[in-house]
């Protein structure tokens, strides 16, 4: 009679079930949904071609939309996510600042196992900043106005500044010890 009564509260589950309702069941169904994911990811890694186009076109936005004054970092990253869906005005001439863009900077394509980076070169970082990220078949722009050189000047002219200022007249500062050179003539104990 106990036995039944145990029986009859116990409701009896499939393999499948069982299996589920197993934590690990449950990593064994999130470790395969992350392999077809990544398998997934392998084969629609936007190619060389598609990425430079894109950033080409992104980085042309980024120069054509810097009329305004930018607040912060979030303006940015609208700005990019927008560039994502949309193209870069074909009749603003800016034929000017893209021969200056490809006179200072170099755009680089590099392509990882399931994703591929572009690199911006210019004077400001020799290693490279991130420009954009390409995965699943979408290039992502993180370009910034700031990473771009479109010309380049001298920042201050330092050929004309006196290192160390004169003191002023009025205010005594002390004399200058005697100081006589020292020659070591050895020790004179020994």
């Amino acid at each position: 009679m106990e036995q039944d009564a145990r029986n009859s509260y116990r409701t009896q589950q499939s393999v499948a079930q069982e299996f589920y309702h197993s934590c690990l069941g449950k990593i064994i169904i999130l470790l395969v949904f992350l392999g077809i994911l990544f398998v997934i990811a392998v084969m629609t890694v936007p190619s060389d071609g598609k990425m430079q186009t894109e950033m080409m076109d992104n980085i042309r936005e980024c120069i054509q939309e810097n009329d305004s004054i930018k607040g912060d970092g979030i303006d940015d990253a609208v700005a990019n996510f927008s560039r994502i869906f949309t193209e870069a005005d074909s009749t603003f001439n800016d034929k000017e600042a893209m021969e200056a863009f490809h006179k200072y900077n170099k755009l680089e394509i590099y392509r990882h196992s399931f994703y591929s980076t572009a690199r911006l070169r210019n004077n400001l970082s020799a290693e490279g900043i991130r420009v954009g990220i390409g995965i699943f078949n979408l290039v992502i722009p993180t370009v910034k106005y700031s990473d771009i050189i479109l010309f380049v000047s001298t920042i201050k002219n330092y050929n004309k500044e006196r290192l160390i200022d004169p003191m002023p007249q009025d205010e005594y500062v002390g004399e200058n010890p005697n100081i006589k050179e020292y020659h070591y003539l050895g020790d004179p104990d020994n």
